[in-house]
C-alpha cells in the first residue's frame, strides 16, 4: 500500500483501540495485507504496529493478527502440511506481550494440521474464530468453497480440544456460522 493509505490504516487502528479501550474491550483485530503487497510487507507491517505498542500498553489493548486467506505466513499454492512457525516467528519478532494471534481455525484447515498450528501457536493465541472446512469440497468446487458448518469437514474437533488443553487456553472462543436472517 501507498504510504497515504498506510497512515489512514495506522490512524484507524489507533482510533479502534481507543474504542475498544472505551467499550471495556480487550483487543483489537488486524490482518496485516496481502502476499502481493510486495516483499516488504511484512516489515511495513511490523514498523507501524510496533509505532502503536505504547498506544497499545497505555491503554490495556492487544493487537491481535488474523490468520486470513491472505497468502501471509503460508504458501496458498502449497502442501496441506504447512507450518504456522512463519506466524509464531512474525508475532515474536515484536518481543512484546501486546501482540498476539487471533486464530482462525477454519481458515488454514486447508493448509495444516489444525491442532499442530495450535501446538505451534502455543500462547501466541489469544483469541479464537472457528468454522469448519471440507478440503473434499474445496478440491471439487474450488479451495474458497470448502468451508463449512463447524460439525462438518475435515477438523478433528477432538485434537483441537487437546491441543487448546496443552497450550492451557483459557481465551474467548467466537463461531463463525451463518445465520442472522430475522
Amino acid at each position: 500500500p501507498k504510504a497515504d493509505e498506510r497512515k489512514t490504516a495506522v490512524t484507524n487502528l489507533r482510533h479502534c483501540m481507543e474504542v475498544s479501550h472505551a467499550a471495556g474491550g480487550s483487543a483489537v483485530l488486524i490482518v496485516l495485507g496481502r502476499q502481493t503487497d510486495g516483499p516488504n510487507a511484512e516489515a511495513r507491517a511490523r514498523e507501524e504496529i510496533q509505532g502503536l505498542l505504547p498506544l497499545a500498553a497505555k491503554l490495556g489493548q492487544r493487537i491481535l493478527i488474523e490468520n486470513v486467506w491472505n497468502g501471509m505466513f503460508y504458501d496458498p499454492d502449497g502442501p496441506r502440511d504447512q507450518s504456522a512457525q512463519p506466524f509464531a516467528d512474525y508475532i515474536d519478532s515484536f518481543q512484546s506481550p501486546w501482540v498476539g494471534a487471533y486464530f482462525d481455525l477454519g481458515n488454514h484447515a486447508r493448509f495444516g494440521d489444525v491442532a499442530t498450528w495450535v501446538r505451534q501457536l502455543g500462547p501466541r493465541i489469544v483469541k479464537l474464530d472457528i468454522k469448519g472446512y471440507s478440503n473434499e469440497r474445496a478440491d471439487q468446487d474450488g479451495p474458497r468453497k470448502g468451508f463449512a458448518d463447524i460439525t462438518d469437514g475435515d477438523i478433528d474437533w477432538g485434537s483441537v480440544r487437546d491441543a487448546l488443553r496443552e497450550i492451557q487456553f483459557t481465551g474467548w472462543v467466537a463461531a463463525e456460522v451463518g445465520g442472522g436472517e430475522l
